[in-house]
């Protein structure tokens, strides 16, 4: 049974906070999916994740729309999909993609809803939703794997940013 948050960000540096921190927080086998509008922040949230996962910086971690799968070393190896141009599971299976699910890594996933019956439960599931310049609501369904590192999450505190406030549904 999935468990569901929603935390609001109000800028560029708490959304890139908040991916630093997931990335930190992820072990071997996570699967996080990210899914918005276009822009909504996906791409960007997945490139702190990866900072958060030691990637190096000599890695530009970019969106994977086209090549669908980019893969980089960090302190346990990203897999970073991107599923917005398939049609359906049947090519995620075509193309072997869920086979990573299961391997030692973290599977960062944009565009995830297209690959929705194949996902495991296990997962972290972020929705972002627009709500100005670069404020967003996220709304978070997490597993019980996720529980003690997002409730660790929602009660941490910066000195430099105040972020992750969790907010009634």
């Amino acid at each position: 049974m999935m468990k569901e948050c929603r935390i609001h960000i109000q800028s560029l540096a708490e959304t890139v906070l908040l991916g630093r921190r997931l990335g930190e927080l992820a072990l071997p086998g996570d699967i996080i999916c990210l899914d918005g509008d276009l822009g909504a922040g996906k791409t960007t949230l997945a490139q702190a994740i990866a900072r958060g996962l030691d990637v190096p910086e000599s890695c530009y971690v970019t969106s994977p729309s086209f090549a669908i799968l980019h893969e980089y070393p960090g302190r346990i190896p990203l897999y970073h999909m991107d599923f917005y141009r398939l049609q359906d599971s049947l090519e995620i299976v075509d193309l072997g993609f869920e086979e990573y699910f299961y391997l030692s890594g973290l599977t960062v996933i944009e565009w995830s809803q297209r690959g929705n019956d194949l996902l495991p439960e296990n997962r972290l599931h972020l929705l972002l939703e627009n709500t100005g310049d670069y404020s967003r609501n996220v709304c978070c369904h997490y597993s019980e794997s996720w529980e003690n590192r997002i409730v660790s999450l929602l009660q941490r505190s910066d000195q430099s940013v105040s972020i992750l406030k969790n907010i009634p549904h």
